[in-house]
């Protein structure tokens, strides 16, 4: 936006004024003059206009996911708060959710086209790890989830599909216990892999620790989730606001969404 130069007081010649008295050319001065400085004022007050949000309106994000995700799409679940906060700034967006209990990167990957993509989705958020680690010996090796993580990613986007990557949040809300500890290398590849296929990110586990950590041990195990894994109201709000953040909404906007879910809370 082009904006007129600043002018200050020096800028004004007051003998002009004063020996013309309020003859026609310093009237036509002056009340150019106070125009742009009032014009001035206006800009410098303006509010900051709102953040676009990567999400259009009408497009359709699916959330691919395991339980977390699942009960991502009830009432309270982080799936709706998404669609609601994205409502509350003017997107008017729908979901196709796509999480199933106990899935891993392999299940995943296998049921993308059938329960992702044939919705016909402009996004797909990935929400992925925290079973590949938790389960152990029956769990996805490290190596193996790069390559099954990487196809998903690589398939959703050469159907035009957009992704926003999710790190997996934390298996127990204690960051050194073994669980995390192994968690850590599977987050690190999907912060390297959003960057290199041009993704968005949207970090919840460092949301998490942070969350954790400003709560104190008297918080420990019950502050976001239900079991140490699966979200409780307030961690649903957390990830919510972590997707919204990584589609681009403003802190505005931000209080926005939260006023939203305030609003329509229990329907």
């Amino acid at each position: 936006m082009h904006t007129s130069p600043a002018i200050s007081a020096d800028d004004f010649d007051s003998s002009k004024v004063i020996s013309h008295g309020v003859g026609t050319s310093s009237s036509r001065f002056l009340g150019a003059a106070l125009a742009v400085a009032a014009l001035g004022v206006h800009l410098i007050m303006a509010p900051a206009a709102m953040a676009e949000p990567a999400v259009k309106p009408n497009q359709k994000i699916a959330f691919m996911g395991d339980s977390i995700t699942q009960q991502g799409a009830e009432p309270d679940g982080y799936v709706t708060l998404v669609i609601k906060g994205l409502a509350a700034v003017g997107v008017k967006a729908s979901s196709i959710p796509a999480g199933i209990g106990g899935h891993k990167s392999d299940q995943m990957l296998e049921r993308l086209e059938r329960d992702a993509l044939a919705g016909k989705p402009d996004w797909m958020t990935l929400s992925c790890g925290v079973n590949d680690v938790w389960h152990g010996a029956n769990g996805v090796p490290l190596d193996q989830y790069k390559k099954n993580i990487t196809q998903i990613v690589e398939r959703c986007q050469s159907a035009g599909v957009q992704v926003m990557i999710l790190t997996a949040t934390m298996i127990g809300e204690d960051e050194p216990n073994e669980n995390n500890q192994k968690l850590a290398a599977y987050n690190d590849f999907l912060r390297a892999l959003a960057k290199e296929k041009m993704c968005l990110l949207a970090d919840l586990n460092a949301d998490m620790q942070k969350a954790v950590a400003a709560a104190g041990a008297g918080q420990a195990g019950v502050l976001l989730t239900t079991d140490g894994v699966h979200m409780n109201p307030a961690g649903n709000k957390m990830m919510a606001e972590g997707v919204l953040k990584a589609f681009g909404l403003s802190a505005e906007q931000l209080e926005l969404a939260r006023k939203s879910w305030q609003a329509g809370a229990g329907n």
